[in-house]
């Protein structure tokens, strides 16, 4: 997990770079930074050359340097990590774009634009950085997002205390001085489609929508009051943290019993943020064992730490209401006008792992009192665009087909998407690697379509 660094600690712990012939760091990040040259211009106390450095291939540096898992990628590959002394990159990385924002270092000029008319379709990281690689190739690119403000799961999918939202804001101010426009409130069906964008003289269009709807349960109880989804209540907790909505907003209370059905990155966000909003207890409940789990070891182990409570090897199989709740502990009391509304207790099946790695219902079932369940299950695309636009495939899924050449363009001309709305969810970098390579395509099929004009006119 990366940490603040003084620029004294930063520039000593660049200097233990070993400057190896075959930067294996490089070959394990996903966007291949140029690290070993952005190291060593910092250990030489030029940091102006290690932002223009990281600049050249990242436009969310400060965002990478503190959520990517550099644990799994770029530190993971150093050769000194086998002694258990790997350079801090991601601290590194975070490091110069914090000392780049605050000394106003603008490495690279505005696009001018005159290399062709982009319009990209949402703000995530897929979005931003097709925004950013295109404006650094000079071309003239317009970002239309549904909600009051740009950023996506940047903004409202990852909580404050792994992610500040004033960084998120900041590394988008960055874009707009490449020359990048935003346009907010612009909800793709109700205020545009695909078609009126290239009728307004686009010359490609680039989804990046992600996967805005999450998957439920379909277990009895599903409509009791007390159950939410996770991306539902961190997008509260961000909007009730900025003042615009009330706290209460957030459905959850202070002692509430909470549990968080998944073991994703998701689920441990979920959970943590529970916890500081005042949760007396937060239980996540996992079908499978601690081995399985999807989530970061180091935001699995943040969560331990903060005391998140973990269940293995159950399976929710219904939720129950206080009605329920009293007839299994055999308590009579005067029935309440909410007693056959609000969630009181998950039913789970457990689980057992058998020697050849099977998972088998066994072992009976049990209840786990509560008064909140948050879902973190995964997530689907919506389907606002494929519904207004002709000629855009999906699989059976929902998520969207693209092809290899030009890369990222989808089953209709001149539509290019990446993302998470392509490939399911996955972490920030490994959408940014993926649009950075549709970036290139887009800029491709652009180039290839004004030649086939000029030679038509002559």
């Amino acid at each position: 997990m990366s940490r603040t660094m003084t620029m004294s600690e930063a520039i000593n712990e660049a200097r233990r770079c070993l400057n190896c012939a075959r930067p294996t760091c490089r070959t394990g990040c996903p966007i291949a930074n140029n690290i070993p040259q952005f190291i060593r211009a910092l250990s030489e106390g030029n940091i102006g050359l290690a932002y223009e450095t990281i600049a050249e291939r990242s436009n969310l540096p400060a965002i990478c340097g503190r959520v990517c898992p550099h644990e799994r990628q770029c530190e993971a590959h150093c050769v000194l990590t086998k002694n258990k002394h790997g350079i801090e990159i991601g601290s590194l990385e975070m490091f110069i774009a914090d000392f780049a924002h605050e000394n106003n270092l603008k490495p690279l000029p505005p696009s001018t634009g005159k290399r062709g008319k982009v319009a990209v379709i949402g703000s995530g990281p897929a979005g931003l950085t097709v925004a950013g690689d295109l404006a650094k190739m000079n071309f003239a690119v317009t970002i239309l997002e549904g909600q009051s403000e740009p950023g996506g799961i940047l903004l409202f999918g990852i909580p404050e205390f792994r992610l500040q939202k004033d960084v998120v804001r900041r590394e988008i101010t960055e874009l707009l001085h490449l020359g990048v426009e935003i346009k907010t409130n612009m909800l793709v069906g109700p205020d545009f489609t695909v078609d009126d964008l290239f009728e307004q003289g686009y010359d490609a269009v680039f989804m990046g929508t992600g996967t805005s709807l999450p998957r439920n349960l379909d277990i009895p109880g599903k409509e009791l009051s007390g159950i939410l989804t996770a991306t539902y209540f961190l997008r509260m907790v961000v909007l009730s943290d900025s003042g615009k909505l009330d706290e209460s907003e957030t459905l959850l209370h202070d002692g509430d019993n909470v549990v968080v059905i998944g073991a994703g990155n998701v689920a441990m966000d979920a959970a943590r943020t529970a916890i500081r909003r005042g949760a007396e207890n937060v239980t996540i409940v996992y079908h499978k064992t601690e081995a399985e789990i999807s989530s970061f070891p180091s935001e699995y182990e943040a969560a331990v730490k903060e005391g998140v409570q973990f269940n293995f090897l159950k399976q929710p199989i219904a939720y129950l209401n206080k009605k329920q709740m009293r007839a299994l502990n055999n308590i009579r009391r005067k029935p309440a006008e909410s007693d056959e509304t609000d969630l009181a207790g998950l039913l789970v099946q457990n689980i057992t792992k058998t020697d050849d790695g099977q998972f088998v219902t066994e072992g009976g079932q049990e209840v786990i009192p509560c008064d909140c369940v948050i879902l973190a299950i995964g997530q689907r695309p919506a389907a606002r665009i494929v519904s207004t636009t002709k000629g855009i495939q999906v699989d059976d899924r929902g998520f969207v087909i693209t092809r290899e050449r030009p890369y990222g363009m989808t089953t209709r001309a001149g539509v290019f998407s990446s993302g998470d709305v392509v490939h399911g969810p996955a972490t920030v970098v490994l959408a940014m690697k993926e649009s950075k390579k549709v970036a290139a395509g887009i800029a491709q099929y652009i180039d290839a379509k004004k030649l086939l004009e000029d030679c038509c006119e002559d």
